[in-house]
Protein backbone atom coordinates (compact mmCIF):
# COMPACT_ATOMS: atom_id res chain seq x y z
CA UNK A 1 0.00 0.00 0.00
CA UNK A 2 1.64 3.49 -0.78
CA UNK A 3 1.60 6.20 1.47
CA UNK A 4 -1.04 8.35 -0.60
CA UNK A 5 -3.31 11.55 -0.24
CA UNK A 6 -5.93 10.52 -1.84
CA UNK A 7 -8.17 7.41 -2.51
CA UNK A 8 -10.85 7.94 -4.47
CA UNK A 9 -12.45 4.20 -4.43
CA UNK A 10 -16.48 4.08 -5.00
CA UNK A 11 -15.75 7.76 -4.44
CA UNK A 12 -18.77 10.54 -3.51
CA UNK A 13 -21.51 9.40 -5.66
CA UNK A 14 -24.39 9.78 -3.78
CA UNK A 15 -23.25 13.31 -2.26
CA UNK A 16 -22.64 14.34 -6.05
CA UNK A 17 -25.98 13.59 -7.14
CA UNK A 18 -27.60 15.38 -4.48
CA UNK A 19 -25.54 17.96 -4.99
CA UNK A 20 -26.17 18.39 -8.69
CA UNK A 21 -29.86 18.19 -8.24
CA UNK A 22 -30.04 21.01 -6.29
CA UNK A 23 -31.49 18.97 -3.18
CA UNK A 24 -30.42 20.18 0.62
CA UNK A 25 -27.14 18.69 1.90
CA UNK A 26 -26.16 17.58 5.45
CA UNK A 27 -22.61 17.50 6.96
CA UNK A 28 -21.39 15.84 9.26
CA UNK A 29 -17.93 15.61 11.06
CA UNK A 30 -17.04 12.78 13.83
CA UNK A 31 -13.87 12.80 15.10
CA UNK A 32 -11.38 14.13 17.85
CA UNK A 33 -10.18 17.27 19.17
CA UNK A 34 -8.72 17.89 15.84
CA UNK A 35 -11.80 17.81 13.98
CA UNK A 36 -13.17 19.42 17.48
CA UNK A 37 -10.83 22.55 16.17
CA UNK A 38 -8.16 22.36 18.32
CA UNK A 39 -4.87 24.35 18.11
CA UNK A 40 -6.97 26.60 15.64
CA UNK A 41 -7.32 30.18 16.86
CA UNK A 42 -11.27 29.87 15.96
CA UNK A 43 -12.81 26.30 16.08
CA UNK A 44 -15.51 27.42 14.56
CA UNK A 45 -14.03 29.54 11.36
CA UNK A 46 -10.23 28.19 11.30
CA UNK A 47 -10.63 24.88 11.89
CA UNK A 48 -9.96 22.35 8.88
CA UNK A 49 -13.84 21.13 9.45
CA UNK A 50 -14.87 24.90 9.32
CA UNK A 51 -13.02 25.84 6.42
CA UNK A 52 -14.30 22.50 4.63
CA UNK A 53 -17.87 23.77 5.38
CA UNK A 54 -17.20 27.22 4.52
CA UNK A 55 -15.98 25.79 0.91
CA UNK A 56 -19.14 23.66 0.59
CA UNK A 57 -21.15 26.69 1.54
CA UNK A 58 -19.78 28.50 -1.04
CA UNK A 59 -20.18 25.77 -3.55
CA UNK A 60 -23.48 25.19 -3.36
CA UNK A 61 -24.92 27.83 -1.13
CA UNK A 62 -25.28 28.29 2.74
CA UNK A 63 -29.38 27.98 2.63
CA UNK A 64 -28.34 24.48 1.06
CA UNK A 65 -25.66 23.00 3.48
CA UNK A 66 -26.30 21.99 6.91
CA UNK A 67 -23.26 21.17 9.15
CA UNK A 68 -23.14 19.36 12.29
CA UNK A 69 -19.91 19.29 14.42
CA UNK A 70 -19.45 16.08 16.08
CA UNK A 71 -15.60 16.05 17.41
CA UNK A 72 -14.80 15.43 20.63
CA UNK A 73 -11.56 15.83 22.13
CA UNK A 74 -9.79 12.42 23.43
CA UNK A 75 -12.43 10.38 22.04
CA UNK A 76 -11.34 7.39 19.77
CA UNK A 77 -13.43 5.01 17.24
CA UNK A 78 -14.97 2.71 19.33
CA UNK A 79 -16.65 5.68 21.92
CA UNK A 80 -17.15 8.14 18.42
CA UNK A 81 -19.25 4.70 16.92
CA UNK A 82 -21.34 5.03 20.38
CA UNK A 83 -21.71 8.83 20.39
CA UNK A 84 -22.83 8.33 16.48
CA UNK A 85 -26.59 8.30 17.07
CA UNK A 86 -26.60 11.07 20.33
CA UNK A 87 -24.55 13.46 18.35
CA UNK A 88 -25.17 13.10 14.84
CA UNK A 89 -28.31 10.86 13.64
CA UNK A 90 -30.16 13.22 16.38
CA UNK A 91 -29.31 16.12 14.06
CA UNK A 92 -31.47 14.77 11.19
CA UNK A 93 -30.97 12.92 8.00
CA UNK A 94 -27.24 13.45 6.60
CA UNK A 95 -25.74 12.82 3.02
CA UNK A 96 -21.67 12.75 3.93
CA UNK A 97 -19.88 11.88 7.00
CA UNK A 98 -16.32 12.81 7.54
CA UNK A 99 -14.71 10.69 10.06
CA UNK A 100 -11.03 11.33 11.59
CA UNK A 101 -9.51 8.81 13.91
CA UNK A 102 -6.35 7.73 12.87
CA UNK A 103 -4.08 9.95 15.73
CA UNK A 104 -6.85 9.10 18.46
CA UNK A 105 -7.34 4.91 17.84
CA UNK A 106 -4.38 3.05 19.79
CA UNK A 107 -1.99 0.28 19.02
CA UNK A 108 -4.93 -2.37 19.77
CA UNK A 109 -6.07 -3.19 15.59
CA UNK A 110 -8.87 -5.39 16.87
CA UNK A 111 -10.55 -2.47 18.93
CA UNK A 112 -9.66 0.25 15.95
CA UNK A 113 -11.78 -2.07 13.52
CA UNK A 114 -15.03 -2.50 15.89
CA UNK A 115 -14.65 1.39 16.11
CA UNK A 116 -14.41 2.38 12.40
CA UNK A 117 -15.94 -0.72 10.53
CA UNK A 118 -18.92 0.12 13.41
CA UNK A 119 -19.07 3.31 12.20
CA UNK A 120 -19.47 2.61 8.71
CA UNK A 121 -22.01 -0.08 9.79
CA UNK A 122 -24.00 2.25 11.14
CA UNK A 123 -24.30 4.77 8.69
CA UNK A 124 -24.91 2.35 6.05
CA UNK A 125 -27.70 0.74 7.81
CA UNK A 126 -29.29 4.11 9.39
CA UNK A 127 -28.44 6.44 6.11
CA UNK A 128 -27.95 3.94 3.10
CA UNK A 129 -27.37 7.05 0.73
CA UNK A 130 -25.40 8.99 3.03
CA UNK A 131 -21.26 8.28 1.98
CA UNK A 132 -18.48 8.22 4.15
CA UNK A 133 -15.19 10.19 3.75
CA UNK A 134 -12.31 8.79 6.17
CA UNK A 135 -9.78 11.55 6.89
CA UNK A 136 -6.22 10.61 8.39
CA UNK A 137 -4.94 13.25 10.42
CA UNK A 138 -1.08 14.00 11.45
CA UNK A 139 1.45 13.19 14.46
CA UNK A 140 4.03 11.75 14.58
CA UNK A 141 3.14 8.38 14.65
CA UNK A 142 1.38 8.90 11.29
CA UNK A 143 4.57 10.52 9.85
CA UNK A 144 6.42 7.23 9.72
CA UNK A 145 7.94 5.99 6.62
CA UNK A 146 5.67 3.35 4.61
CA UNK A 147 2.16 3.33 6.01
CA UNK A 148 1.45 4.06 9.85
CA UNK A 149 -0.23 1.55 11.95
CA UNK A 150 -3.50 3.32 12.44
CA UNK A 151 -3.95 4.52 9.09
CA UNK A 152 -3.44 1.09 7.66
CA UNK A 153 -5.64 -0.54 10.25
CA UNK A 154 -8.37 2.17 8.81
CA UNK A 155 -7.54 1.68 5.31
CA UNK A 156 -8.46 -2.02 5.79
CA UNK A 157 -12.01 -0.62 6.48
CA UNK A 158 -11.80 1.93 3.66
CA UNK A 159 -11.05 -0.39 1.02
CA UNK A 160 -13.49 -3.21 2.59
CA UNK A 161 -16.50 -1.19 2.42
CA UNK A 162 -15.26 0.93 -1.00
CA UNK A 163 -14.79 4.20 1.30
CA UNK A 164 -12.74 6.94 0.10
CA UNK A 165 -9.99 8.51 2.22
CA UNK A 166 -7.95 11.42 2.67
CA UNK A 167 -4.68 10.99 4.21
CA UNK A 168 -3.66 14.58 5.95
CA UNK A 169 -0.66 13.01 7.17
CA UNK A 170 0.75 11.88 3.48
CA UNK A 171 0.17 15.35 2.64
CA UNK A 172 2.36 17.02 5.30
CA UNK A 173 4.97 14.15 5.20
CA UNK A 174 5.27 15.21 1.27
CA UNK A 175 5.55 18.62 1.93
CA UNK A 176 8.21 17.45 5.18
CA UNK A 177 10.52 15.62 2.46
CA UNK A 178 10.06 18.33 -0.03
CA UNK A 179 11.61 20.82 2.05
CA UNK A 180 8.43 23.03 2.12
CA UNK A 181 6.90 21.99 5.88
CA UNK A 182 8.17 22.18 9.40
CA UNK A 183 5.61 19.81 11.56
CA UNK A 184 6.70 21.21 14.95
CA UNK A 185 5.80 24.73 12.83
CA UNK A 186 2.28 23.70 12.00
CA UNK A 187 1.69 22.18 15.71
CA UNK A 188 3.45 22.96 18.47
CA UNK A 189 2.54 20.17 20.41
CA UNK A 190 3.17 17.72 16.96
CA UNK A 191 -0.73 16.66 17.20
CA UNK A 192 -2.92 19.92 16.95
CA UNK A 193 -2.28 22.27 14.13
CA UNK A 194 -2.66 25.83 14.28
CA UNK A 195 -4.03 28.05 11.95
CA UNK A 196 -1.69 27.49 9.24
CA UNK A 197 -1.61 23.60 10.12
CA UNK A 198 -5.52 23.68 9.59
CA UNK A 199 -5.38 25.49 7.00
CA UNK A 200 -2.83 23.08 4.92
CA UNK A 201 -5.52 20.17 5.97
CA UNK A 202 -8.55 22.11 4.48
CA UNK A 203 -6.26 22.30 0.89
CA UNK A 204 -5.82 18.66 1.01
CA UNK A 205 -9.30 18.24 1.06
CA UNK A 206 -10.71 20.69 -0.83
CA UNK A 207 -8.47 18.90 -3.93
CA UNK A 208 -10.20 15.56 -3.33
CA UNK A 209 -13.58 17.44 -3.18
CA UNK A 210 -12.83 19.43 -6.50
CA UNK A 211 -12.05 16.20 -7.85
CA UNK A 212 -14.93 14.08 -6.80
CA UNK A 213 -17.66 16.68 -7.04
CA UNK A 214 -16.25 17.70 -10.47
CA UNK A 215 -17.63 16.57 -14.00
CA UNK A 216 -14.70 14.70 -15.34
CA UNK A 217 -13.30 12.38 -12.37
CA UNK A 218 -15.14 8.96 -12.00
CA UNK A 219 -14.88 6.90 -9.17
CA UNK A 220 -12.11 3.93 -9.00
CA UNK A 221 -14.56 0.95 -8.94
CA UNK A 222 -17.12 0.41 -11.32
CA UNK A 223 -20.59 0.70 -9.80
CA UNK A 224 -20.25 -3.54 -10.04
CA UNK A 225 -17.80 -3.61 -7.21
CA UNK A 226 -18.74 -0.11 -5.17
CA UNK A 227 -22.44 -1.97 -4.89
CA UNK A 228 -20.27 -5.54 -3.61
CA UNK A 229 -18.95 -3.47 -0.95
CA UNK A 230 -21.98 -1.21 0.16
CA UNK A 231 -22.83 -4.15 2.76
CA UNK A 232 -20.12 -7.18 2.71
CA UNK A 233 -19.45 -9.67 5.64
CA UNK A 234 -17.82 -7.71 8.14
CA UNK A 235 -13.91 -7.60 8.85
CA UNK A 236 -14.46 -7.59 12.67
CA UNK A 237 -17.86 -9.82 13.74
CA UNK A 238 -17.64 -7.62 17.34
CA UNK A 239 -17.64 -4.58 15.55
CA UNK A 240 -19.79 -1.34 16.55
CA UNK A 241 -22.59 -1.32 14.25
CA UNK A 242 -25.22 -1.57 17.03
CA UNK A 243 -22.95 0.33 19.86
CA UNK A 244 -25.38 3.14 21.70
CA UNK A 245 -24.82 5.51 24.62
CA UNK A 246 -27.67 6.42 26.82
CA UNK A 247 -28.57 8.68 29.99
CA UNK A 248 -28.01 6.87 33.41
CA UNK A 249 -31.30 7.93 33.92
CA UNK A 250 -31.87 4.58 31.82
CA UNK A 251 -30.21 2.06 34.44
CA UNK A 252 -32.60 -0.42 36.54
CA UNK A 253 -31.53 0.56 39.91
CA UNK A 254 -29.25 3.93 41.42
CA UNK A 255 -29.40 3.45 44.84
CA UNK A 256 -27.32 6.46 46.81
CA UNK A 257 -26.81 8.83 43.81
CA UNK A 258 -28.46 12.07 42.85
CA UNK A 259 -28.74 13.71 39.99
CA UNK A 260 -25.98 16.82 39.29
CA UNK A 261 -24.60 18.93 36.37
CA UNK A 262 -20.60 20.57 36.19
CA UNK A 263 -22.09 23.95 36.13
CA UNK A 264 -19.70 26.38 37.43
CA UNK A 265 -16.97 23.42 37.28
CA UNK A 266 -13.84 23.22 35.03
CA UNK A 267 -15.05 21.35 31.90
CA UNK A 268 -12.74 19.68 28.62
CA UNK A 269 -13.52 17.92 25.47
CA UNK A 270 -17.16 18.19 26.02
CA UNK A 271 -19.60 20.48 24.42
CA UNK A 272 -23.02 18.82 25.25
CA UNK A 273 -25.06 18.74 28.65
CA UNK A 274 -23.08 17.42 31.56
CA UNK A 275 -26.12 15.88 33.37
CA UNK A 276 -25.08 13.29 35.40
CA UNK A 277 -25.58 11.08 38.58
CA UNK A 278 -23.30 11.81 41.10
CA UNK A 279 -23.10 9.13 43.97
CA UNK A 280 -23.56 10.45 47.55
CA UNK A 281 -21.31 7.61 49.22
CA UNK A 282 -19.65 4.50 49.36
CA UNK A 283 -22.93 2.75 50.04
CA UNK A 284 -24.27 4.02 46.31
CA UNK A 285 -24.49 0.95 43.64
CA UNK A 286 -25.93 1.46 39.79
CA UNK A 287 -27.32 -1.17 37.47
CA UNK A 288 -28.13 -1.42 34.45
CA UNK A 289 -28.80 -3.99 31.45
CA UNK A 290 -27.46 -3.88 27.59
CA UNK A 291 -27.42 -5.87 24.92
CA UNK A 292 -24.86 -6.54 22.41
CA UNK A 293 -21.30 -8.05 22.97
CA UNK A 294 -20.36 -6.09 25.87
CA UNK A 295 -21.22 -2.96 27.74
CA UNK A 296 -19.25 0.50 29.39
CA UNK A 297 -19.76 3.50 31.37
CA UNK A 298 -18.52 7.27 31.06
CA UNK A 299 -17.43 9.03 33.64
CA UNK A 300 -16.73 12.43 34.37
CA UNK A 301 -12.95 12.38 35.55
CA UNK A 302 -11.89 15.25 37.46
CA UNK A 303 -9.89 16.39 40.59
CA UNK A 304 -12.26 14.91 43.05
CA UNK A 305 -12.65 11.66 41.32
CA UNK A 306 -11.85 8.01 43.08
CA UNK A 307 -11.82 4.71 42.03
CA UNK A 308 -15.10 2.39 41.69
CA UNK A 309 -15.55 -0.98 41.39
CA UNK A 310 -18.06 -3.14 38.79
CA UNK A 311 -19.57 -6.42 38.60
CA UNK A 312 -20.96 -8.90 35.59
CA UNK A 313 -23.62 -10.42 35.92
CA UNK A 314 -23.64 -10.51 39.61
CA UNK A 315 -19.87 -11.64 39.62
CA UNK A 316 -16.96 -10.83 41.60
CA UNK A 317 -16.10 -7.02 41.83
CA UNK A 318 -13.32 -5.28 40.25
CA UNK A 319 -11.72 -1.87 40.90
CA UNK A 320 -10.52 0.16 38.35
CA UNK A 321 -9.19 3.42 39.10
CA UNK A 322 -9.04 6.19 35.91
CA UNK A 323 -7.53 9.39 37.64
CA UNK A 324 -4.36 10.43 35.62
CA UNK A 325 -2.57 14.01 34.80
CA UNK A 326 -5.55 15.57 32.95
CA UNK A 327 -8.05 14.93 36.24
CA UNK A 328 -5.78 17.48 38.10
CA UNK A 329 -7.14 19.88 35.32
CA UNK A 330 -10.62 19.43 34.39
CA UNK A 331 -13.30 17.06 34.58
CA UNK A 332 -13.59 14.85 31.10
CA UNK A 333 -15.61 12.57 29.57
CA UNK A 334 -13.67 8.65 30.23
CA UNK A 335 -15.17 6.02 28.67
CA UNK A 336 -14.67 2.88 30.07
CA UNK A 337 -15.59 -0.83 28.08
CA UNK A 338 -16.38 -3.79 30.04
CA UNK A 339 -14.36 -7.25 29.17
CA UNK A 340 -16.59 -8.54 26.13
CA UNK A 341 -18.80 -11.42 26.30
CA UNK A 342 -18.23 -14.69 24.13
CA UNK A 343 -21.50 -14.10 22.11
CA UNK A 344 -23.55 -11.16 21.84
CA UNK A 345 -26.65 -11.27 24.67
CA UNK A 346 -28.16 -9.62 27.98
CA UNK A 347 -25.36 -7.86 30.29
CA UNK A 348 -26.45 -6.82 33.77
CA UNK A 349 -24.04 -4.39 34.95
CA UNK A 350 -23.47 -3.37 38.73
CA UNK A 351 -20.93 -0.01 39.32
CA UNK A 352 -20.57 1.26 42.67
CA UNK A 353 -17.67 3.73 44.40
CA UNK A 354 -15.01 2.38 46.52
CA UNK A 355 -14.11 4.68 48.67
CA UNK A 356 -10.38 4.78 47.69
CA UNK A 357 -8.56 7.37 45.22
CA UNK A 358 -5.26 8.28 43.89
CA UNK A 359 -3.18 10.12 45.88
CA UNK A 360 -3.18 13.02 43.29
CA UNK A 361 -7.05 13.49 43.89
CA UNK A 362 -8.84 15.54 46.34
CA UNK A 363 -11.88 12.83 46.71
CA UNK A 364 -13.07 9.51 46.21
CA UNK A 365 -16.19 10.51 43.72
CA UNK A 366 -18.27 8.70 40.89
CA UNK A 367 -19.94 10.85 38.50
CA UNK A 368 -21.60 8.83 35.85
CA UNK A 369 -22.17 10.48 32.74
CA UNK A 370 -23.51 7.88 29.69
CA UNK A 371 -24.27 4.16 30.22
CA UNK A 372 -22.31 2.63 26.87
CA UNK A 373 -23.67 -0.65 25.05
CA UNK A 374 -21.51 -1.99 21.62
Amino acid sequence: MSFTIIQHRAGLRRFKQRAEAGEPLAVAFLGGSITEGAGASDADKSSWRALIGAYLADRFGADRVQLVNAGVGGTDSSFGAARLREHVWTRGPIDLLFVEFAVNDGEDRTESLRGMEGIVRQVRRHAPSADICFVYTAADKNLTPGVPFNIAVHEEVAAHYAIPSVSFAAGIRAAIDAGAADWGALAGDRVHPNDEGHALYASFMRGYLAEALGPDRPPSLPDEEAQRSFMPEALEPRNCEFAGMVSPDEAVDARGFVRDTLDGLPLMNWRYDTAHLRALSVDAALTFTVDGWRAGIVLLCGPDTGSFEYSVDGGAFHEVDLFDEWCEMAYRPVPFWLPERDRPGRTTVTVRPTGRSDPRSKGAGLRILKLLSC
